[in-house]
């Protein structure tokens, strides 16, 4: 069943159903980068990397962490605070998922200029995180922006006396 309006155009809820589904399978996606690159730094790892070294480069500079947590981990916990916030129904659902994923994508903006100008060197796991986070935070806006407002109760119908719905009666029955 197509849930579509009369003029062909896709009913909110269908659009924030797709939505939903977009921002939890690239939450999914993220929290398997964010976690290989948490789980490496835990387990003492070298990370796999596709260039030449770029990756353990950026894993084992001072911008790595944050007050010594790993900000890989920020970044796994940043997913699941994302995903967990398509479960809340309502504005508060949407403002969450938004809020999460601006922070994010705003810290790794960050990162990448940190990548990128001062430690001089390029982690493909980074990049692939950062892009995710971009596209998070495009679709949680739309998500957001898309809201309806709630919509306000039903006006109250005006009931009319029974002698009044009579004397209508009457009058309907006595022109026919």
């Amino acid at each position: 069943m197509t849930a579509v309006a009369g003029n062909g155009v896709p009913r909110d809820d269908t659009v924030d159903r797709r939505l939903k589904i977009a921002i939890g399978v690239l939450c999914l996606i993220g929290i398997g980068v964010a976690g290989y690159l948490t789980y490496t730094h835990y387990a003492g790892l070298k990370v796999v990397c596709l260039s030449s070294g770029g990756c353990e480069t950026v894993q084992t500079s001072v911008y790595s962490k944050l007050d010594g947590v790993p900000v890989a981990l920020l970044g796994l916990l940043g997913y699941i605070g994302i995903l967990i916030s398509l479960a809340i129904r309502g504005d508060l659902g949407r403002a969450t998922g938004f809020g999460l994923a601006l922070v994010g994508f705003l810290f790794s903006m960050y990162l990448t200029y940190r990548e990128l100008f001062t430690i001089k060197a390029i982690c493909q796991w980074c990049v692939s995180s950062a892009v995710i986070m971009t596209v998070l935070v495009i679709l949680t806006g739309i998500r957001a922006v898309r809201a309806e407002p709630d919509a306000p109760a039903p006006k109250k119908a005006k009931t009319v006396p029974r002698a009044e719905r009579r004397r209508i009666e009457r009058r309907q029955a006595a022109k026919r």
